[in-house]
């Protein structure tokens, strides 16, 4: 069980940190809410404490004899603020205590995330900017807000991320130790990485297509490890029905074809692309208009033609475009993994690591957990045992970083 201190600063997004709340309760951590004073305007206190059976205070002065905001500050597994309001990014920035919250981030030693949710104006004025930058600077963890509806009819980045991405944020904290997180934190700062993930469907007539089991959780894994580490990240996701991750840009895409213009696009100016989605080999020549329906005759065969290769392709861009120092990463999914077939097939992509997994009678797809044996152009060879998909992307983004220049 983990000692979580959920911060929460007076924006609308309050409401959220409910369900946040909630999630990490019922994971079996113990969380201690402190709100700023004006967050009770819009969540009140007999709230937080019900549902985390935890007093509630916004002020040094509760408790005087207990210190509270250095025993809590030192007793904290890790420190989440969700929302982080600009008033909030500016005031601990500065390195002011002029509440709880501020007070307690002066005396945490354990990882800080912060959540920010505001007006897009607001995240992009050059003040919230730079204090946006100082707190990575020092180690903290700042994520990027979505994009989506505001408050009223406003529409655009500073959309607080979904409970259960913040949730799975903490999460993956959590499970690594408090060293391990200082030394990831910042190490993919200021490089772009584009990850695929999940399944391309292919139509064969308006209700049909052919697809696979991919459900995108370990490209959305990758994906969220990357943010920890500071990374700009887009994620060209196909078909994936999860909640977007957490402080990444999301490029939606349906068949193969779409994601070979996506992440072709996207690579150009990318220092590390991660080709963890399963994109079909095929696709049918001729796409029904109307629906194929059962007449007692025999259908047509379905005649079908091959899909571009994006790996191949996206490691030919590299070399077409000087793309001097970008770490290709390819995924291999298979039944039967061969390690002479995976090291040929490493070569004939051109990529710089290969991670070969099993598929298929109950394994990776649409499971929490994952194995793999990473190959690298180096002759380098690293086995990853059966374990969490997140396991597997910090195994991924330990190698790749280890190769960017």
């Amino acid at each position: 069980m983990a000692r979580v201190i959920l911060g929460v600063s007076a924006g609308i997004a309050a409401y959220k940190a409910c369900s946040l709340l909630r999630l990490l309760r019922e994971a079996g951590h113990r969380v201690r809410v402190i709100p700023t004073p004006d967050a009770l305007r819009f969540v009140g206190e007999p709230t937080w404490a019900a549902l985390s059976g935890e007093p509630v205070s916004t002020d040094v002065w509760t408790r005087v004899d207990e210190v509270p905001h250095v025993r809590l500050g030192q007793t904290a597994d890790l420190v989440i603020v969700a929302p982080a309001t600009a008033d909030l990014l500016a005031r601990a920035a500065a390195g002011m205590s002029s509440d709880l919250l501020t007070a307690t981030l002066l005396t945490v030693r354990c990882p800080v995330v912060y959540a920010p949710a505001m007006h897009t104006e607001m995240w992009e004025h050059p003040a919230t900017v730079a204090n946006v930058a100082l707190l990575r600077q020092r180690g903290a963890i700042v994520i990027d807000p979505a994009s989506g509806r505001l408050t009223g009819a406003d529409t655009g980045p500073g959309r607080l991320p979904e409970p259960e991405e913040l949730f799975a944020v903490a999460q993956a904290i959590l499970s690594r130790s408090a060293s391990a997180v200082t030394g990831a934190v910042g190490a993919l700062c200021g490089r772009r990485v584009v990850i695929s993930a999940g399944g391309t469907r292919e139509e064969l007539d308006p209700v049909r297509f052919l697809g696979n089991w991919s459900t995108g959780r370990q490209g959305y894994a990758l994906a969220r490890a990357a943010v920890l580490r500071g990374a700009d990240v887009t994620v060209v996701a196909a078909n994936v029905e999860l909640p977007d991750p957490a402080g990444a840009r999301v490029v939606r895409v349906t068949s193969a074809r779409e994601m070979h213009a996506a992440m072709l696009a996207e690579a150009a100016a990318a220092d590390a692309v991660v080709m963890t989605a399963a994109v079909a080999d095929f696709r049918p020549v001729v796409r029904s208009d109307s629906k194929i329906k059962k007449d007692g005759r025999q259908p047509d065969p379905i005649v079908l033609a091959e899909n571009p290769d994006i790996l191949t392709e996206l490691t030919g861009q590299r070399s077409r475009l000087a793309l001097e120092g970008q770490v290709v990463v390819g995924f291999a999914a298979e039944t039967d993994p061969d390690p002479d077939a995976a090291k040929a097939k490493l070569a004939r992509k051109g990529c710089d690591l290969l991670v070969v997994n099993p598929v298929g009678n109950g394994l990776a797809f649409g499971k929490p957990d994952n194995q793999a044996v990473i190959y690298g152009a180096d002759g380098s060879r690293t086995e990853v045992p059966r374990g969490s998909k997140e396991g597997l992307a910090e195994v991924i983004w330990d190698l790749v970083t280890v190769r960017l220049k």
